[in-house]
């Protein structure tokens, strides 16, 4: 899976202290203008996460526009304990737009709008506060 993002650094870090993926590798072409960076997860490293940044152009003018980065659906994980995952993304100050409340399934968005789906693994956990009576927020 490939998307372009504008803040590499912030997405960057979602991937790494918020889903625990790992940075598998980088390459900046400075003739083309751009950096890949590959995420994955530590058991499967090899089916990667492509991140594509566009170096700002020289000439001042504004950044390629990605839209809502909806284009191409979304990225979605298995999580051990999805309550625990979407707090401990919550302490990192990202916003949980559709909350675990049947214990199987929630969407966030990474700071460059990426919508990622977290699935429960095995079966959905109870439902538990705050999850169960908190609404969607955004869009996802």
């Amino acid at each position: 899976m490939c998307t372009g993002v504008h803040d590499l650094e912030a997405t960057g870090r979602f991937l790494t202290e918020g889903l625990g993926l790992v940075e598998t590798r980088r390459m900046d072409s400075p003739q083309g203008r751009f950096t890949l960076v590959y995420f994955g997860a530590p058991a499967n490293p090899e089916a990667e996460i492509e991140l594509t940044y566009n170096w700002p152009p020289e000439d001042g003018s504004p950044a390629e526009d990605y839209g809502s980065a909806r284009n191409f659906g979304h990225l979605a994980f298995e999580v051990d304990d999805i309550h625990a995952t979407c707090a401990h993304l919550q302490s990192l100050g990202i916003t949980i737009n559709r909350p675990p409340r049947d214990g199987r399934m929630a969407f966030v968005r990474t700071p460059d709008l990426i919508s990622i789906e977290l699935l429960q693994k095995g079966a959905a956990l109870p439902p538990q506060e705050p999850w169960l009576s908190m609404g969607n927020t955004g869009v996802w």
